[in-house]
């Protein structure tokens, strides 16, 4: 992360920072104990994802099956501002969260990009929708990081920098409640590579540099994982890239493939019929080589990300012909070595080690629906 030098920083720059710093090194903790502040009901099979009624459905749903509308609509009903804020020495507030990180802890990749922003959801319907707005990135940064920091000032016993509005975790007070944030949507992927001779399957994780992204450093992801957004800024990617499975190509592409984020979709629409390797992938999918699955949503407790939960099981010839199980580093962090597809391995790593709420949820909800996804 880029830093201003030290002598210049204001005493609030320098206790946000110090806050900052202490998220970024206990993020696993604090989520956990996040969750602690939610009924055990709310939570996703026994982790610390936070979920509704209508986000989980009772059996892994096709993603081809899933509705997606795409409205114009207006801002969640809830500010984002949040006390946690610092001044800068000429007297001035930073406004947003995202404002004070750009300035004091950015991460190599920072922008404000176009998203899709979730407002609907219901998997449990016929057919399962999601309803989406325009959004940008920083509208996460500005609520979810916001509330995370919130929540490790308070453990540290630090008092807002400032005066200002009530924290942006008691206004929101249900992350679940769709109407009182912008929510993001990432698509997170549990890639199953599925090599039927020998009866067996294996998953990567992938371990997220916290010099490189901007949420959940330090953790360990299920891959690939991306934000549903639109491939460029130039207003035709935004009906052409609205679908959960180009998205999904695209990073696979980038996580697991090692490909550019440029798609040059600022001089044309990305042309996914021509790309050999979506095209490769795609028709993969058709022959039934590549079966994709969706087992719920759920929103960290902690920093608010919401994540539609996904499987996509490949054919290991498919996989080895296109990805490799071995560990390598990529533009977000690590990929690390394949692991056997197995209860004591998934209870191991979600115990054991420090997976997002997301990826633990996923890993949970993928053994128990195996039959379903090896069919």
């Amino acid at each position: 992360m880029s830093h201003p030098a030290a002598g210049t920083l204001t005493t609030s720059e320098r206790d946000w920072l110090t806050v900052r710093s202490y998220l970024a090194g206990h993020r696993y903790d604090l989520a956990v104990d996040a969750a602690a502040d939610y009924p055990p009901e709310r939570r996703m099979a026994g982790t610390p994802l936070l979920t509704a009624p209508a986000w989980v459905p009772p059996a892994p749903v096709p993603l081809q099956d899933i509705s997606l509308e795409l409205r114009d609509a207006g801002p969640a009903e809830a500010e984002v501002t949040t006390p946690v804020l610092p001044w800068r020495a000429d007297g001035t507030p930073y406004r947003r969260y995202s404002e004070a990180m750009a300035e004091l802890a950015a991460p190599l990749v920072f922008e404000n990009r176009a998203t899709y922003r979730l407002t609907e959801a219901d998997l449990c319907a016929r057919p399962p929708r999601l309803v989406f707005a325009g959004g940008r990135y920083f509208d996460g940064i500005d609520t979810g990081e916001a509330a995370a920091h919130e929540y490790a000032a308070a453990r540290l016993g630090q008092p807002a920098p400032g005066p200002g509005p009530a924290g942006v975790r008691a206004r929101v007070a249900d992350p679940c409640d769709l109407r009182r944030r912008p929510a993001n949507l990432a698509i997170s992927t549990l890639t199953l590579r599925l090599d039927r001779r020998a009866g067996r399957a294996s998953f990567l994780l992938h371990w997220r540099d916290p010099a490189k992204v901007g949420h959940a450093g330090g953790l360990f992801q299920v891959i690939p994982v991306g934000v549903f957004q639109p491939s460029g800024e130039a207003p035709w990617n935004r009906e052409h890239d609205f679908s959960l499975w180009r998205c999904m190509v695209r990073e696979f592409a980038e996580e697991l493939g090692g490909r550019s984020e440029d798609y040059g979709s600022d001089r044309g629409v990305v042309d996914y019929d021509s790309w050999p390797f979506a095209r490769q992938l795609t028709a993969a999918r058709e022959r039934g080589q590549v079966r994709v699955w969706c087992l719920g949503l759920g929103t960290d407790p902690l920093t608010w990300a919401t994540d539609l939960l996904t499987v996509a099981v490949i054919d290991s010839d498919v996989f080895d012909a296109l990805f490799t199980g071995h560990p390598r580093r990529n533009a977000e962090g690590e990929v690390l070595a394949a692991r056997e597809f197995a209860a004591h391995v998934i209870d191991r790593t979600v115990t054991g080690e420090p997976v997002q709420a997301a990826g633990a949820a996923l890993l949970r909800l993928a053994w128990r629906h195996r039959e379903t996804l090896g069919g």
